[in-house]
């Protein structure tokens, strides 16, 4: 009997580089030492399906790394963590997506890039085998995989809700554009659209978050949620709309807090949790992340997350 994964995520994969945090940049010619360099994996299908093994939740994930060496550890990485690799591909002429990410102490990261074989991803690499046989069809960084087009992606994202899965779509807009008419049409097939308030603002043209909510909404999205960091998240459904706070935890690493919000959002939904009681669980798997270096490994175990919440609580309110 065939077993499939509770969730299929969909979309980047990475090869993380992450320095531990440093003094200052160095100057041209300048060594400075950092206490670590950690190669992990990373990307926001990656991420998300790593996050969710650690809550006990099946996960698999589905994407393009490269015919090189960081394609066999990102793979082999990410089959140690218990997330299903059956729909990772392999691009045998090109290099696996890779990004060299700087830390430096009381600044923003920094990021270098190369896309890699995330640029021959496509809709038509995503198996209806597994859509249409999960709890949940995640998709992450869209905007940024060239050959993903919402033509292509409206069909896998109704076959999977016509076959009982809910749509999550986060997004990565790479800077100013005019990126709605890739969105226009696809939104009204999503059950969750997750962008934090800089893509938002990017997308709309809006910095007010509540307008930020409306315009989304307005497409025919379920749930959208807007994630701002340390000031928490807004959501807004056809039955509410609520404010959260965030938790706070010591900061080392900001990479990866947003995928890791997504996978415990993703978790609430998995137990039929209301909106806020999703918004808690997403919250405390993001707070979480940001307190290690790299993009998953403090995100709290199922256990972790479960003492955390019994001992901290979220100020949620309705706006």
């Amino acid at each position: 009997m065939n077993t499939y994964p509770e969730v299929v995520c969909a979309g980047i994969v990475v090869a993380d580089h992450v320095c531990t945090p440093i003094d200052h940049l160095p100057a041209a010619g300048e060594l400075v030492m950092a206490d670590r360099l950690l190669l992990t994996i990373g990307g926001c299908a990656a991420n998300v399906a790593v996050d969710l093994a650690k809550m006990g939740v099946a996960a698999g994930v589905v994407g393009r790394v490269g015919g090189d060496v960081f394609g066999r550890v990102v793979a082999e990485m990410l089959a140690a963590a218990r997330v299903d690799v059956s729909g990772l591909l392999v691009s045998p002429d090109a290099d696996t997506s890779q990004t060299l990410i700087v830390n430096v102490i009381g600044q923003d990261r920094r990021f270098i890039h190369t896309f890699g074989a995330n640029a021959e991803f496509r809709a038509a690499d995503i198996p209806l085998s597994l859509v249409t046989q999960c709890r949940v069809f995640y998709v992450g960084g869209y905007l940024v995989m060239p050959k993903i087009v919402q033509d292509e992606l409206i069909p896998i994202f109704a076959a999977a809700r016509q076959a009982g899965a809910r749509v999550v779509l986060d997004v990565v807009v790479p800077g100013p554009g005019k990126y709605l008419p890739q969105l226009d049409r696809l939104l009204s097939h999503v059950d969750v659209f997750l962008p934090n308030d800089y893509e938002a603002e990017l997308l709309v043209g809006e910095c007010d978050p509540k307008r930020q909510l409306a315009q989304f909404r307005r497409f025919g999205v379920g749930t959208v949620i807007i994630t701002r960091g340390e000031r928490g998240a807004v959501l807004l459904s056809a039955k509410t709309r609520l404010q959260s706070g965030a938790f706070a935890v010591p900061f080392v690493d900001g990479s990866g807090g947003g995928d890791a919000f997504a996978a415990g959002y993703i978790c609430g939904m998995l137990r039929n949790e209301d909106e806020e009681g999703c918004l808690r669980i997403a919250s405390a798997l993001g707070a979480s992340c940001v307190r290690a270096v790299g993009t998953t490994t403090g995100v709290f175990t199922r256990v972790e997350c479960e003492e955390f919440l019994a001992q901290n609580t979220l100020k949620i309110e309705r706006i």
